[in-house]
């Protein structure tokens, strides 16, 4: 028998004591955690909560050419949004609408799909609304309780399709592109318009600057209890400016002189820079059609048009470069010292020549005699540069055709260059057709045939090297640091003698005689080489490849053009000529001669032929 009991009352309360002591510490310092060290964070998400952001689009920078011409800029604009709302809430208010801002049966449709999958965001009704709709909008404000009209900067291209090409143009982005991982870096957002093409694209990050917010109220449901009181607002910043190498005036007077119902493309670039100063693709498209959303019956237009204006013919498209690729095979020769300008071969064209097994013909059936190098320029002789190629060999020709960069990308700042194709070596037949080449492939490639197929941007580059020092910098459309010395460049060892030798053939191609002699100028030294490239879906396409300037200097200007289907590069020659005419008389500030080839200045009466 225990003497003591214990005091259970008083062991209860000391318990008790504990207990409320522990759960006070507890709430105190759950307290002191909530109101002092994370209060800060905790206000800052009850304030989002009570808050919702209304995006303020930045303006995008402007794009200027070479003389601060604007080819892209930002103008005044306005966006029309609807509230979150209940369906039929919307419906009824985009019926409504319809009348003052032009919705169609299907708009309202696709507006409402979009509000579906997207219920609790603002709805985009129109982005590019005019003045005169907003104004109708605001005189009837008390009909629309649920709508906001927001600033919204729109572009604009002074030029348009001049231009299309070169800056592309804006829209909305996409659900496949908020997953790239700089757009989901930069903050891009739902709703936001980035460059789809072109400048636009290749520079978004730079142009398209940083939106702005301003913040509405809402209440515990997440309605906006007063769209138009401001809590707040973070101000837009805008994009960076950018200025173009391009000459906007030069563009604009290739579209005006580019045949209306052919497709084609003309490159021009200055030879000692890499800087392009026209990039022009024909049929083209109106980047300002594109403000505000593209209409779908537009875009299905141009995607279902057979002469695809989408497509960018000076870097996306390739053709057979033909006789214009004989320049490479006569540089290839001069640089391993195989022949000079005054070099002839061993057999004289009489139309064609026997090699391993093959016959192949010239281009001229009665032959041309017995030429040098520069008279087989000027006369674009097959047999001659047959010789040439087995000369040089085909390992030899491929390898100085890769170094000349005719397999791979010139490394122009343009989304969308498509790689050319051109063989890197004797194993490239093999791997692509499964045969070992025989030894005349070397007759086909030497003439610009067989497996090969370049853009208008790479043959201008190559062009560029030969009006140079045998050395082109990469081409670029922006000024920028470091423009022009990319891994692009190409850099051939070609003496002062050879270039020589190739800048007197291509005269000749422009003298009596020769096949450029009706598109010459009379004030400019011009050199170039015409090309036609055999098409088996109808006509041949016709190149010019080229450069001028004052007589006794360094070329100023080379120009490539190409028209499908244009029957001969003779047909082509003009086109080019008198963009370099252009773009020279503007610079040296000589009167414009709108009519300067050889061939109008005889219909003019201001020359003869042969003078």
């Amino acid at each position: 028998m225990k003497l003591f009991q214990p005091d259970t009352r008083k062991r209860r309360t000391l318990g008790a004591v504990f207990a409320i002591t522990f759960a006070v510490t507890v709430l105190l310092t759950a307290f002191f955690q909530t109101q002092v060290l994370s209060g800060e964070q905790y206000a800052l998400r009850s304030e989002e909560n009570r808050l919702r952001p209304i995006p303020i689009a930045a303006p995008r920078g402007n794009i200027w050419d070479r003389y601060g011409e604007v080819v892209a800029t930002s103008i005044p604009g306005y966006s029309v949004k609807l509230l979150p709302g209940s369906e039929e809430l919307i419906r009824e208010t985009l019926q409504d609408l319809a009348p003052f801002l032009g919705l169609a049966g299907t708009t309202v449709d696709r507006l409402m799909e979009r509000r579906r999958q997207r219920p609790h965001d603002l709805l985009d009704v129109l982005d590019d609304a005019t003045y005169s709709q907003v104004a109708a909008i605001e005189e009837r404000r008390a009909a629309f309780p649920n709508l906001i009209i927001v600033d919204r900067p729109k572009r604009y291209y002074p030029a348009g399709t001049a231009v299309g090409h070169i800056v592309g143009y804006v829209s909305e982005i996409s659900r496949q592109e908020l997953e790239i991982p700089v757009f989901q870096e930069a903050g891009y957002r739902q709703g936001r318009l980035i460059g789809k093409a072109g400048i636009e694209r290749q520079y978004e990050l730079s142009l398209g600057g940083d939106d702005g917010a301003r913040f509405v109220e809402v209440d515990a449901m997440g309605r906006i209890v007063n769209p138009r009181s401001t809590v707040g607002a973070l101000p837009p910043e805008s994009g960076e400016d950018l200025r173009l190498t391009l000459d906007v005036e030069l563009q604009r007077y290739i579209h005006s002189i580019f045949p209306d119902t052919m497709k084609g493309a003309v490159v021009a670039m200055i030879p000692s820079t890499g800087e392009v100063l026209a990039l022009y693709s024909h049929p083209n498209y109106d980047p300002n059609a594109f403000i505000g959303g593209i209409p779908p019956g537009l875009w299905r237009a141009l995607n279902e048009d057979e002469a695809n204006p989408l497509l960018d013919r000076t870097i996306a498209a390739l053709y057979p470069p033909a006789s214009t690729w004989k320049l490479a095979t006569a540089a290839a020769g001069l640089e391993r010292g195989l022949v000079q300008g005054n070099t002839r071969m061993p057999l004289a064209c009489r139309g064609g020549m026997a090699f391993e097994g093959r016959y192949a013909r010239c281009w001229n059936p009665r032959g041309h005699g017995s030429l040098d190098l520069r008279g087989a320029i000027q006369h674009s002789c097959n047999v001659y540069f047959y010789q040439l190629g087995i000369r040089l060999g085909l390992r030899n020709l491929l390898d100085a055709g890769t170094r000349m960069g005719f397999n791979s990308r010139s490394g122009i700042d343009l989304p969308g260059e498509k790689a050319p194709i051109f063989p890197d070596g004797v194993d490239w037949y093999r791997e692509h057709f499964r045969y070992n080449p025989p030894a005349n492939e070397v007759m086909s490639v030497a003439i610009g045939q067989g497996p090969n197929s370049q853009s208008v941007l790479r043959l201008a580059h190559f062009y560029s090297a030969i009006a140079g020092n045998g050395s082109a910098p990469e081409p670029h459309l922006v000024v920028r640091p470091g423009a022009g010395e990319g891994s692009g460049a190409i850099r051939m060892e070609l003496s002062e003698e050879a270039l020589r030798a190739l800048w007197e053939g291509l005269a000749l191609v422009m003298a009596p005689g020769g096949t450029g002699y009706m598109a010459s100028l009379e004030r400019w030294a011009t050199y170039g080489k015409t090309g036609t490239a055999q098409n088996p879906h109808g006509e041949a396409h016709g190149w010019f490849a080229g450069f001028a300037g004052p007589r006794g200097q360094p070329p100023e200007i080379v120009v490539v053009a190409i028209v499908e289907h244009g029957a001969s590069g003779s047909a082509t020659a003009p086109l080019a000529t008198k963009t370099m005419n252009f773009y020279l008389d503007r610079k040296h500030g000589l009167p414009f001669d709108p009519q300067p080839t050889m061939f109008e200045r005889l219909q003019s009466g201001r020359a003869r032929f042969g003078g």
